[in-house]
């Protein structure tokens, strides 16, 4: 930023107002920026409306009332698309053709097959209105798989990811602080590792069903496993028993589902590693004088711990100009006194012009 534009707003402490404060006054203040507690979580359960009593006695909570907010809203479009699906291919039951075994599963086993796009081929629509029905059905069922991989999955690996760092350091003297921490810097490389174990034993489990159950020689399994899991469905090879249906349903489902977001963590793998060498890039770089004239904000000639902390986090892709302007802003419409620090009477006059307004 060039020391010629105006003047811009500086957070509080990142510069001395009073440049005969001698050194051991500012001591206390670094160590205060140093820890900083974290912002509360703001409460966003709505007001009771008015003339409601807040002293009634609640009602009981259901088991799904702990269920995640993400868990439960793909749950729902789950069971509708399911329900519909199955519902809809029952109904043109005599228009798909193919391998049948009862026309409830059938149906039900189809619409997973069709949601999943692994297609198989061994129950086909025979109708254009059946043709249609697919279509409609392939592709709401494949925004609804990138919404399950987007939310429900991701918040099922968070999850087991410090069972999965505990386990690995399980021989190690490890505080609870140190696995926190390691599940954090590492959270997309212990994602990958628990979603590709999961795949692994999904395989197995598939590969063996098929081999015990279904009579299919060892290749011919794991051939299937593999079509089916990548979504390929050549069809020669397939679930063609009530049984092997009804196993399929949520086997399906779960196996192309995990091997879309072991994909996904892949790519934040790698995404995270270029992230953490740019950090380590701009932590150990010297610093230049066009360094200090770039971070020094406010154009006083000196670069404050604050100035220092934003102009390295715009360097490390962490936050933008834009971003520093908008809190900025913020800050600026709760001074209200214009001090250049936020008090609680300044708080008090905000709210109050606000709720004036």
């Amino acid at each position: 930023m060039a020391c010629d534009s105006p003047r811009e707003p500086l957070l509080s402490g990142s510069s001395n107002p009073n440049p005969q404060m001698s050194s051991s006054a500012n001591a206390p203040k670094r160590r205060v920026l140093r820890r900083i507690r974290s912002a509360p979580q703001a409460d966003l359960a709505p007001p009771a409306p008015a003339g409601k009593d807040n002293g009634s006695i609640p009602c009981a909570e259901s088991i799904f009332g702990n269920l995640h907010p993400s868990i439960k809203q793909v749950a729902i479009y789950l069971t509708i698309y399911l329900g519909l699906g199955t519902l809809s291919f029952y109904l043109v039951k005599d228009d798909i053709t193919g391998k049948k075994t009862n026309n409830l599963l059938d149906a039900l086993y189809f619409c997973v097959v069709t949601m999943t796009t692994v297609g198989y081929g061994d129950l086909v629509p025979n109708s254009a209105a059946t043709k249609l029905l697919a279509c409609l059905f392939v592709f709401s069922g494949m925004a609804l798989v990138g919404l399950i991989v987007s939310k429900a999955a991701d918040y099922l690996v968070e999850k087991q990811e410090i069972l999965l760092v505990k386990a690995m350091h399980l021989r190690d003297k490890t505080g609870p602080t140190e696995i926190l921490k390691e599940a954090t810097t590492k959270k997309a490389k212990y994602k990958c590792l628990l979603t590709a174990g999961i795949i692994g034993v999904l395989m197995v489990a598939g590969t063996v069903f098929l081999c015990q159950v279904m009579k299919l020689g060892f290749i011919d399994a794991f051939y299937c496993v593999c079509s089916t899991v990548t979504t390929l469905g050549y069809g020669d090879k397939s679930f063609s028993t009530s049984g092997g249906r009804l196993f399929a349903v949520v086997w399906i489902m779960v196996s192309t589902i995990g091997l879309a977001q072991l994909f996904l963590y892949v790519a934040e793998v790698f995404t995270e590693s270029r992230q953490r060498a740019l950090v380590n890039w701009v932590l150990t770089r010297k610093m230049t004088t066009g360094d200090l004239e770039a971070a020094d904000i406010d154009c006083d000639g000196h670069v404050g711990c604050a100035e220092f902390v934003l102009y390295k986090l715009k360097e490390m892709g962490k936050i933008t100009q834009e971003d520093i302007m908008l809190v900025t802003e913020e800050f600026e419409g709760l001074d209200v006194d214009q001090s250049g620090s936020i008090t609680a009477s300044d708080l008090f006059l905000a709210q109050s012009t606000e709720a004036k307004n």
